[in-house]
């Protein structure tokens, strides 16, 4: 497919399949769900705050709110705070092949560049949502083939950004050209496995994809020259573009039903099919072994001290499962760090990975798990999958209870409303703003 093609379908008028435009709705709710979520967590704070101070707009023409806030910072300052928030919380969706995340940046940087598009139609907004879904995808595939190091997601969501920004605000191929190379050129190529190894507030380089995709816009806009985007134009990355406009990536892409790194999910739910089969507590179990493939495995081990670590846990996720029956934000953060119920129940958790397991990884999120009963029964739950993508879907009812859990502090009546935006967004009559209207403020307004 070559670069011309590539813009056209960026830029021009684009025939999108319903499935993959419903699916564009709840992959938006659900991730503003996760977004209101973690309002209140010290990264999203630090975030916002710092884009009020230090990315501030020259005037009203290019600023944008900082939802669930009511403050404002420019557009690519909103775009980094709110997707700084959503990474911090580790519900956001994602796409197998990618080993990552897109709509954790992508989201913010729809809301912002459209603050300034009051006739912006929801279905357009959808429309541009999907095709940045499909230019991110292909952006990581290709990274991930042709260089030997695991970026984060923001390596490369910052192009899906840069391509969204250019089709909002009308650009030409030239222009998408320019800010698609700036934004592959300052993208975070930061390696994942650090991260893994060293939780911090740092995450998956959503916030820094956001920022510079969205910068990439506004400097291409105004005459920035950029280099082509390798990930793009390069020899090859040709057959990873070559099904664009064919294949629609967006409606494999999954939603997580807990805030903990995807990698955990498999034996989570493992997990939870014996607990729930057997009517297991706690005081019934000797001991839980894990086999998984060898990224979950790597992921941190013992009692967190901190909710980056306590999200890329496995053994403390596990527990969580066990004692509290669910995960939510609040499990992750504050008092959640210090249950000791939950930290009584780790030594009896030995983790080991299964290459048959590691095989099967990124395509598929497989473990299993053997329960050993205190009454000398082994319980085993057999291969299992992570739950939320097309392997094992949510039904839509569980992303719903899964939207109200996640988004925190919001009134029932807000989240009633912007939830009940996932299908009013798909009428003709619908326009944008009227979700954006529902995101203004701070979550504790009306």
């Amino acid at each position: 497919m070559t670069y011309d093609e590539i813009a056209a379908f960026a830029l021009d008028p684009l025939d999108v399949p319903e499935e993959a435009v419903e699916m564009a709705a709840t992959l938006l709710i659900d991730t503003l769900g996760v977004g209101a979520g973690a309002v209140d967590l010290a990264p999203a704070r630090i975030a916002r705050d710092h884009a009020v101070r230090f990315m501030s707009a020259g005037g009203p023409e290019d600023a944008a709110p900082l939802l669930f806030d009511g403050r404002s910072a420019s557009i690519p300052g909103a775009s980094f705070a709110l997707a700084t928030q959503i990474d911090n919380l580790d519900a956001h969706d994602g796409y197998n092949p990618t080993k990552g995340h897109i709509g954790c940046a992508v989201v913010p940087a729809l809301c912002a560049f459209a603050e300034h598009l009051p006739d912006l139609s929801a279905r357009d907004a959808l429309i541009a949502l999907v095709m940045s879904y499909e230019l991110s995808a292909r952006a990581a595939i290709t990274l991930h083939a042709t260089v030997s190091d695991y970026h984060t997601s923001g390596a490369w969501n910052a192009l899906g950004v840069a391509a969204l920004g250019c089709r909002l605000r009308g650009m030409d191929a030239g222009q998408l050209r320019h800010a698609l190379g700036i934004a592959e050129y300052h993208g975070p190529r930061s390696q994942m496995m650090r991260e893994i190894a060293n939780p911090t507030m740092l995450h998956d380089g959503s916030g820094m994809g956001a920022l510079v995709g969205a910068m990439a816009v506004l400097m291409a806009e105004d005459g920035f020259e950029g280099a082509p985007a390798i990930t793009v134009e390069a020899p090859e990355a040709a057959p990873f573009w070559a099904d664009l406009g064919q294949t629609w990536t967006i409606t494999e892409n999954y939603i997580k039903p807990y805030p903990i790194c995807r990698w955990a999910h498999a034996a989570l739910d493992a997990l939870g099919d014996l607990i729930d089969m057997h009517k297991l507590t706690a005081d019934d179990i000797a001991g839980i072994q894990v086999n998984t493939f060898a990224q979950s495995a790597a992921l941190f081990p013992g009692m967190p001290e901190t909710t980056s670590q306590a999200q890329y846990s496995l053994g403390f996720a596990l527990a969580v499962r066990l004692i509290h029956g669910r995960i939510g934000p609040e499990h992750v953060s504050g008092a959640g760090l210090r249950d000791a119920a939950v930290a009584a129940v780790l030594p009896k958790i030995t983790i080991t990975e299964d290459p048959r397991h590691s095989d099967r990884f990124p395509m598929g999120r497989w473990s299993d798990v053997t329960v050993t009963h205190v009454d000398g029964r082994v319980l085993s739950s057999g291969d299992v999958h992570a739950r939320g993508g097309p392997e094992a879907p949510m039904p839509l009812s569980e992303v719903e209870a899964k939207f109200h859990a996640m988004s925190g502090g919001l009134s029932e009546h807000r989240k009633a409303a912007i939830w009940d935006m996932r299908a009013r967004m798909l009428r003709p009559e619908t326009r944008f703003g009227d979700l954006l209207g529902l995101l203004r403020g701070s979550v504790g307004s009306a």
